[in-house]
């Protein structure tokens, strides 16, 4: 049964695409060729006693065994060698390099080459939204950037903010976390949050991490560099800005109201937000991620707090706008008390046209969304409503007069869950899908 199982594994190395057999028989040949040149550096002579000597084995077996027996039996010893061998080359590799225990070198290789054929995506937003988005598409590429704000200033990460000053770290290292391949130990470390002690109680380690490493190299961005290694991180993190950015909200009767978290409590509905310093400046690595993107994903999250805060950077909102790559928008599966009460899908894209326009941006960033499905009754729908959050409706028809192009899925999963946020693989799976029909009518 092991020889059989080991066999498979040895054939599943014939398959397209692994870029080992080229350069396996490239070493093969190479090593023959400087045989062939040692031979004839030494006047041809061991090719003649290699020849002698092979002649002479050969007529001693046959001379005992016959010819139909000693023949396949030869090369079905040369076969299992080469096999064995090969295997055990191999299995060296893989420990080596560190693959899971329950992962051959064989599998390991043909699911890193199909990842790397996966699309260029970029993924533009911020909290639980985007890293649940990413947790999901990393299944289908390993080229992904995470475009996320840096405008938080609550809980850990306004601690941290606030003292030490640096960006806050929070939605960074939730985006490492979904993006990581290493071992789950070390990713649940980065995850870990601090329950007890004195001034560390509400942080989380991957939070001080980040913060310390921005002491150690000098910038945000190339602390999660180093963190991206440590996690292998699969694709990149890039903050929307290196700038200091504070936001702001105008309310409906003119109020201005001051910070993220406040944002999120907002007592009157919002007209628009804004942020100090105005106009901030994107990270180059950003702009040249959207440049080579394939599909550009805005959303899901917190319309007002992770999704507009990004648009707040020209540069960025500019990218876009050139890219001719498809763009698709992620509506969030229920509306959040205070920030979004009572919107449906066409009030969400409403409030980021009049974003735009308050900012003398006329020309469309997306002409396809995508959209929860009609959410059956439950507890749960009925837990969320009694604590004021509602499902975002989707009006297709007049969302289509518009000239959007809306798409419906399950994108909260099959499974009953104790949340209603989007599932990391439906969700995934949706937006594949988007992407393989734009691709084919393409």
């Amino acid at each position: 049964m092991d020889f059989i199982k080991r066999s498979k594994r040895a054939i599943r190395w014939l398959l397209p695409g692994l870029v080992v057999k080229r350069w396996v028989v490239t070493s093969a040949l190479g090593l023959l060729i400087a045989l062939l040149g040692g031979s004839i550096w030494a006047d041809l002579r061991p090719i003649y006693w290699l020849v002698e000597t092979i002649f002479w084995f050969l007529e001693s077996i046959t001379n005992f065994l016959p010819r139909s027996f000693t023949g396949p039996l030869v090369f079905l010893v040369g076969i299992a060698l080469l096999i064995w061998g090969q295997g055990r080359s191999f299995e060296s590799i893989s420990q080596a390099l560190g693959t899971k225990k329950d992962t051959f070198l064989v599998d390991a290789l043909r699911a890193k080459r199909k990842l790397n054929r996966g699309p260029t995506i970029v993924a533009i937003g911020g909290g639980t939204g985007l890293s649940s988005l990413l947790k999901g598409l990393k299944r289908y590429s390993s080229r992904i950037t995470a475009i996320v704000t840096v405008a938080d200033d609550g809980g850990s990460s306004g601690i941290l903010r606030r003292e030490l000053g640096v960006q806050p770290p929070g939605d960074i290292r939730n985006c490492l976390a979904a993006l990581a391949t290493e071992e789950p130990l070390l990713t649940r470390l980065f995850q870990y949050r601090f329950s007890s002690g004195s001034g560390l109680e509400g942080h989380s380690f991957g939070n001080l991490f980040l913060s310390a490493l921005t002491s150690i190299t000098g910038s945000l961005e190339k602390a999660i560099t180093a963190s991206s290694r440590v996690l292998s991180v699969q694709g990149q993190v890039v903050p929307a800005t290196n700038a200091d950015v504070q936001l702001w909200a105008e309310l409906e009767n003119g109020e201005r109201i001051d910070g993220e978290s406040a944002i999120g409590k907002a007592p009157l509905p919002i007209v628009r937000i804004g942020c100090y310093p105005s106009d901030p400046p994107a990270l180059p690595r950003a702009i040249e991620a959207i440049k080579k993107a394939e599909l550009i994903l805005i959303g899901p999250g917190s319309l007002y707090t992770s999704v507009l805060p990004n648009l707040l950077v020209p540069q960025i909102v500019n990218a876009i706008q050139k890219s001719k790559a498809p763009k698709l928008y992620i509506c969030n599966l229920m509306t959040q008390p205070g920030e979004t009460d009572g919107l449906d899908v066409s009030g969400h894209v409403r409030a980021i046209e009049a974003q735009l326009a308050s900012r003398g941006i006329t020309k469309r960033l997306f002409n396809s969304i995508l959209a929860q499905s009609e959410l059956a009754p439950s507890p749960l729908v009925e837990y969320y409503k009694s604590k004021g959050a509602e499902p975002v409706i989707c009006r297709k028809e007049e969302l289509r007069e518009k000239g959007y192009a809306v798409f419906q899925d399950s994108l909260q999963g099959l499974k009953a869950t104790p949340t209603l946020r989007h599932d990391p693989k439906s969700l995934a799976r949706a937006i594949m899908r988007f992407y393989r029909k734009g691709k084919k009518s393409n």
